[in-house]
C-alpha cells in the first residue's frame, strides 16, 4: 500500500448543503424555511407553543426538589490519581494527605467544600487520608494497603420525633 492508495471509507466524508444559492441546487428561494411567517424568520420561534392549547410541559405536573443552592461541591479524585502523585515525589506517603496537600500537589486547583475519593485505579502506597467522603471501594483500597480513611463529612443523624407532615401523621395515628 502507498499514500496515494489511501482512502476514506465511501460517505465517510459529507459535503455540507449550500442554502440559498438559487433554484437550481434544490435549496433555494425559502433556503429549506418553508412559506412565510414566524418560522421563516431568524431568532422568533415559539419552542413548545401548541396553537394556544395549553402546551405539554405546562400540562404535566411539577415533580421532584434540587437542593443546589445548599449542595456541597466537591472536588472529585481517584485512588490512581493519587498513587501517580506519591510514585511523581509530589506527594508525600508519610504524611497525612488533605486537600491542601492534593492542591499543592496539583491534583485540583483549589479546594471547595471538600474532596471525595473514588475507588478508580490502584494504590500501593499506605497513606493516611483525610477528606470530606470517600467511595466504599476507595477506603477498601486504601486499607487493603495498611492506610486509613478519615472522613470529616458531619455525619447525619435522625430525628427522634418526626416533624412537618409527618408529625401529624403520626399525631393522627396516635389518635385512633
Amino acid at each position: 500500500m502507498k499514500l496515494n492508495q489511501i482512502a476514506d471509507n465511501p460517505g465517510a466524508r459529507k459535503k455540507r448543503m449550500r442554502i440559498g444559492r438559487g433554484i437550481g441546487s434544490g435549496m433555494g428561494k425559502t433556503g429549506g424555511r418553508g412559506g412565510k411567517g414566524q418560522t421563516a424568520r431568524s431568532g422568533v420561534r415559539i419552542k413548545g407553543f401548541e396553537g394556544g392549547q395549553m402546551p405539554l410541559h405546562r400540562r404535566l405536573p411539577k415533580r421532584g426538589f434540587r437542593n443546589t443552592a445548599f449542595q456541597a461541591k466537591l472536588n472529585e479524585v481517584s485512588i490512581g490519581k493519587l498513587q501517580a502523585a506519591i510514585d511523581a515525589g509530589k506527594l508525600d506517603a508519610k504524611s497525612a494527605i488533605d486537600v491542601d496537600a492534593m492542591v499543592k500537589a496539583g491534583l485540583m486547583r483549589r479546594a471547595k467544600a471538600g474532596v471525595k475519593v473514588l475507588g478508580n485505579g490502584e494504590l500501593k502506597a499506605k497513606i493516611e487520608l483525610s477528606v470530606y467522603g470517600a467511595t466504599k471501594s476507595a477506603i477498601e483500597a486504601v486499607e487493603k494497603a495498611g492506610g486509613s480513611v478519615k472522613i470529616l463529612k458531619p455525619a447525619v443523624t435522625e430525628d427522634e420525633e418526626p416533624r412537618g407532615k409527618n408529625k401529624r401523621k403520626a399525631a393522627k395515628e396516635a389518635q385512633k
